[in-house]
């Protein structure tokens, strides 16, 4: 057992997705694993371990920001030596051509955080897709017929931003989305 995470050790799978919402974790548990298992709700922080087609998967809540899922995914792997982590989840576009609903393979992950530089020493680190992992999801969408972007994603520290227009600069770049300072996408 882990301070964030009440599992005991064998009760979390090598494959965790990590959705924000705690109860999108219990979500996907009930809809899309079989013998699901709630194996957390430290600080209501669901977390459930089941199978998917015959292989066992966990779904962990992580809550909202890079501090957050920077706790969870840290206990994942150093108490329970989960192998692949997939944070899952929803974001608003800042691309015109992406409408709700669309699928974004984040490649990489631009960030505004602190929590980078303070790990790496100031440096800036380019947080990557693992590029086996990407293309498995990338074909897998391809074959059930699902269009996807992949690209540039924002994580940011700061949910509602003190400039309104701050996500223009990460538009000109190319960065898919979110768009800080607003859950609700360009306007």
């Amino acid at each position: 057992m882990s301070i964030h995470i009440g599992a005991t050790r064998g009760q979390i799978a090598d494959t965790v997705l990590l959705p924000g919402d705690p109860l999108r974790a219990r979500l996907i548990a009930e809809k899309y694993l079989d013998r699901a298992v709630c194996h957390n709700q430290v600080r209501g922080m669901l977390g459930y371990t089941g199978f998917y087609k015959g292989r066992k998967v966990s779904v962990q809540g992580t809550g909202m920001g890079i501090p957050s899922i920077g706790i969870y995914a840290s206990e994942l792997i150093t108490e329970y030596k989960a192998k692949t982590l997939v944070r899952i989840g929803t974001c608003g576009a800042i691309q015109p051509g992406l409408k709700l609903g669309d699928v974004v393979l984040a490649v990489s992950a631009s960030t505004d955080s602190n929590v980078n530089r303070i790990r790496f020493g100031g440096l800036d680190f380019a947080a990557t897709a693992d590029f086996a992992l990407l293309m498995n999801a990338a074909e897998a969408a391809k074959q059930q017929g699902i269009k996807v972007a992949a690209g540039n994603v924002l994580s940011s520290d700061s949910f509602y931003s003190e400039d309104p227009q701050a996500w223009k600069l990460w538009q000109r770049f190319g960065t898919l989305g979110p768009r800080p300072g607003s859950a609700r996408g360009p306007s």
